[in-house]
């Protein structure tokens, strides 16, 4: 199993599509920190709880001017329908070639995502990486990091 992207170092640029085929580019979103976080399934109990608690603390990771991805090696139809039947209200990045796990490091051995999340600063470099992560709590570490970012509290 390959080590998580280590801070300090540049973000591998991707273009992903969201759940509504609208293409995601990194580079598009310099200036801005994003998190980017990897899991392994929608609409499993786990994976649900983690989205949840994001799409629950959404105003604070905008106030602090980041914006927050979820990323599976499902398909957009898959993301859609999660997205919905929770009213995620961020962007599901499908991953179906798994490529984008595997520049991350995020590909499990069965094929699916690992749940790891990446904090990346608006210079495009990583700022954080979390591979131990709890999925009802992950989303204030997450929002920490981005804080730290800005010189801020969450």
């Amino acid at each position: 199993m390959a080590s998580l992207l280590a801070p300090g170092t540049v973000a591998p640029d991707f273009t992903a599509r969201d759940q509504d085929g609208n293409p995601v580019r990194l580079e598009d979103l310099r200036g801005r920190p994003v998190v980017l976080y990897f899991y392994p399934a929608d609409d499993t109990p786990g994976c649900t709880r983690e989205a949840c608690a994001f799409r629950d603390r959404i105003e604070a990771f905008r106030s602090a001017g980041a914006l927050v991805f979820g990323v599976s090696t499902q398909d957009e139809a898959s993301h859609r329908e999660f997205r919905d039947k929770y009213a995620l209200n961020f962007p599901l990045l499908a991953d179906p070639t798994k490529e984008l796990s595997r520049r991350y490091n995020a590909l499990g051995l069965l094929g699916v995502a690992k749940r790891v999340t990446y904090v990346i600063g608006p210079e495009g470099t990583i700022r954080a990486a979390f591979q131990k992560v709890d999925p009802k709590a992950h989303e204030r570490e997450a929002l920490r990091a981005v804080a730290a970012i800005q010189g801020g509290t969450p």
